[in-house]
């Protein structure tokens, strides 16, 4: 299943993509797609639904994050060998975990605002987790079966905020409001047959900036889940971004950095794609 929300901010509706690529509104069948609603009794309900039976919603509305009251936003940093190296960082010997706070979160194609004194704002294009289960101390082998699907993720970073003037913290470079678009979709395990065989890209204006697979992640989807799991309960809704390929705007040489105007646009192969325009700093 691609689950998803639609509709103005705050105002978002629950809906499901049909085999053509149609939005149909669930909103006759549940108020809202919550973190209850990730739970695997209750996709298996929603599993049974035949799409096609239910309203067709017409034109193209904005889209929110796939469902709503995500309790953590926990994001894997350097998990692809080449971003460590660009990144001029060692490579990780342990997962690197840090918060994005929830309140970054946004639609898929909303707007990038980032602060008034943004020079270094870069993107990152990666593969989310979404937790269906309440998971602690699991095994890897285990792992997957938490899980309640995936998503595209931009892990938008203001790189001077994140480093130098971080305090020693990532996640106060990452974590500014519009600075977590997620989806277009949730997509269930059952569309997604290997989680470690995903093509990642990333344009700016147009061009491609970043290509990568999931499969040259340091720790896998897997390991992921299993770790997290061992520092902290992972609870269903719970957001894990994976980390990102190499091409990000700090590894190029010149840096190249985005500006107000620019577009950033992004996909997974299965998962869906994004767009969003960077606007002027709050």
């Amino acid at each position: 299943m691609k689950l998803l929300r639609y509709g103005p901010p705050g105002q978002e509706r629950p809906g499901i993509l049909d085999a053509e690529g149609h939005i149909r509104d669930l909103s006759g069948l549940l108020d809202d797609i919550t973190p209850r609603t990730l739970a695997p009794a209750a996709l298996e309900v929603l599993r049974a639904i035949d799409p096609s039976r239910l309203p067709r919603v017409a034109g193209e509305p904005r889209l929110g994050v796939p469902w709503s009251g995500t309790p953590k936003y926990i994001a894997i940093g350097l998990n692809y060998h080449d971003h460590a190296i660009e990144s001029g960082m060692p490579v990780p010997v342990e997962p690197v975990m840090f918060p994005k706070w929830t309140s970054c979160l946004c639609g898929p194609n909303d707007d990038i605002v980032p602060p008034a004194d943004f020079n270094r704002l870069d993107w990152e294009v990666e593969l989310g987790i979404v937790i269906g289960s309440r998971a602690r101390n699991v095994s890897a082998e285990d792992a997957l079966t938490y899980v309640a699907g995936f998503c595209v993720a931009n892990d938008v970073s203001e790189r001077s905020w994140q480093l130098e003037k971080s305090g020693g913290q990532w996640g106060k470079g990452k974590g500014f409001d519009s600075f977590g678009p997620v989806g277009p979709w949730l997509v269930t395990p059952d569309e997604v047959a290997d989680p470690q065989a995903l093509e990642l890209w990333l344009d700016v204006n147009g061009e491609r900036m970043q290509t990568g697979n999931s499969r040259l992640m340091i720790f896998s989807c897997a390991e992921l889940v299993a770790r997290c799991s061992r520092v902290m309960t992972l609870e269903p809704g719970d957001l894990i971004i994976t980390g990102t390929p190499p091409g990000v705007g700090m590894g190029f040489k010149p840096p190249r950095f985005l500006k107000a105007g620019d577009v950033v646009e992004l996909g997974i192969s299965g998962l869906g794609s994004q767009r969003q325009r960077v606007v002027a700093g709050l």
